[in-house]
């Protein structure tokens, strides 16, 4: 491979400098992403691997970031177990039909991946043949935990409280359910590995919502669950966005990498994780609407702070979509010019 910055930095390598790459760099803020928005709707995007693989690519091409991650979605999984999840534009996603009771459990499975997410898989299989060994591609899931937020809830919250108190009053159930979705995920990813993802993130975006005693019954087990089935075959970085408390309990997960959001000082992170993980994050991505030399400036004070060992640059949270795409290739570049020297 041309570049493995990534890699060497997850398996604790000397990089030199960091790595570095975009939560959500495949999207929103790219006018060449925008122009296939106006022609094929969300999921139709997801589904055909030829245009996954085009959008996938587009930040590697226009950005220089050094690694793809693949353009999906975290709810393709609910939509393989059963679930209809419709994805409005300017609205978020919907499922129409979520799981409240036992008999809503009864129409959700674990089903074969290899029928129901396959199209992920050819997607995966033609973006490596088209990145030739550029840059590594990153595979991911979303987290049971964040699953069922959505598979509950039906449709986007800034806190869950349906998910939750669905987790407090019908225990056995959702414990059911967080089980089902690690089952799949585990065999989702270990697909996406053999279609030839070469590192895969579990993205807990709603991890920050439990208390740290919720976390660690709730979230914690399935994701150890699925590092413990996939840390052999690649590194496993995982982001549980708000949950910085649990940092020394994910990396006992036997992860490779730990994301971290701008909500936690680079230096507590650290001692918290402990030397043997790689942090990734954590730049507040509203920043960088910031005028280009302040982008600089804060980029260059946050490598110093996180130093050049066991670090991937990235953002704290995925990149806004009103972001302008020289910004972003200012991020990028400024991390690549960087010397801890």
């Amino acid at each position: 491979m041309k570049n493995d910055l990534l890699l060497k930095a997850l398996r604790g390598e000397e990089t030199g400098r960091p790595p570095v790459w975009m939560m959500r760099q495949a999207g929103r803020y790219l006018p060449e992403y925008m122009a296939l928005r106006e022609q094929y709707g969300f999921f139709e995007r997801c589904q055909t691997p030829e245009l996954a693989c085009e959008i996938t690519l587009q930040p590697v091409n226009i950005i220089g970031v050094d690694a793809a991650i693949l353009f999906s979605d975290i709810l393709v999984v609910p939509q393989a177990m059963g679930l209809e999840v419709q994805l409005i534009e300017s609205k978020g996603p919907v499922l129409p039909a979520p799981v409240k009771t036992r008999s809503d459990l009864q129409r959700v499975r674990v089903p074969d991946v290899n029928e129901t997410l396959q199209y992920v898989f050819d997607a995966i299989s033609l973006i490596k043949k088209e990145l030739n060994g550029r840059v590594p591609l990153i595979g991911f899931a979303g987290a049971p935990w964040t699953l069922l937020c959505y598979m509950v809830q039906g449709k986007g919250s800034k806190t869950f409280d349906e998910a939750k108190a669905f987790c407090y009053t019908q225990p056995d159930l959702a414990h059911e359910l967080l089980q089902m979705i690690t089952d799949t995920t585990i065999a989702y990813l270990k697909g996406q590995v053999a279609a030839g993802a070469d590192t895969v993130q579990i993205f807990d975006s709603w991890g920050g919502l439990l208390s740290p005693e919720d976390f660690k019954s709730i979230s914690l087990p399935y994701i150890q669950q699925i590092v413990g089935a996939l840390k052999e075959d690649v590194p496993v970085i995982i982001f549980a966005k708000g949950a910085w408390y649990a940092l020394e309990e994910m990396a006992a997960t036997g992860a490779s990498g730990l994301g971290i959001d701008w909500c936690i000082p680079p230096a507590l992170a650290r001692k918290m994780a402990g030397s043997n993980i790689t942090l990734q994050g954590n730049f507040d991505p509203a920043k960088l609407l910031s005028p280009i030399p302040v982008i600089k400036k804060e980029v260059n004070n946050m490598l110093n702070a996180f130093g050049n060992g066991r670090y991937i640059a990235n953002l704290g949270h995925g990149i806004l979509p009103n972001v302008p795409v020289d910004h972003a290739r200012a991020f990028v570049d400024t991390v690549k010019e960087w010397s801890s020297s």
